[in-house]
């Protein structure tokens, strides 16, 4: 992998997540940060690192990810537990635990035939913020012709 190529993505998706600090959620009726946590665990999971071409992925899908942001209305999942906050070994260092909610969004993106996930995450009684954003499992291809049919 050409490191230049990761870096120019990386940095393009940087410029894109640091425009818009916060993102209007109809789905909330209230804003969603763009935190700098958000933006850094497009890089590093909880289990660690991801490779540069998950980081890459996940860089890519950053505009369709804040699209879908700021246009869903329907819930895909919901999770609540009670989980560690902080990372070990960083200048926060661990917070104890904390009561953390996680919301998925997903949506269709026909044109480029993916679909999309997006997760927003909510630690006590913090402000909701941008977590991640992946590919789905492909779209059904049975679904997306029907919706496909319907916009034509």
């Amino acid at each position: 992998m050409d490191d230049r190529y990761y870096q120019n993505k990386k940095q393009a998706a940087h410029r894109i997540y640091s425009a818009q600090p916060l993102i209007h959620s109809p789905f909330f009726n209230e804003d969603i940060v763009l935190s700098p946590e958000g933006f850094q665990h497009l890089s590093v999971s909880a289990h660690g690192g991801r490779t540069k071409e998950e980081q890459i992925r996940r860089f890519i899908l950053l505009p369709l990810g804040l699209h879908v942001l700021k246009t869903a209305m329907t819930l895909q999942a919901y999770r609540k537990r009670l989980a560690s906050v902080g990372t070990p070994g960083s200048s926060r260092g661990l917070k104890g635990t904390k009561i953390v909610q996680w919301w998925a969004f997903v949506a269709l993106f026909l044109n480029q035939d993916i679909k999309v996930r997006v997760v927003v995450r909510k630690v006590g009684g913090g402000e909701l913020h941008f977590w991640s954003v992946m590919l789905s499992k492909k779209p059904n291809k049975r679904i997306a012709s029907k919706y496909s049919a319907r916009a034509k």
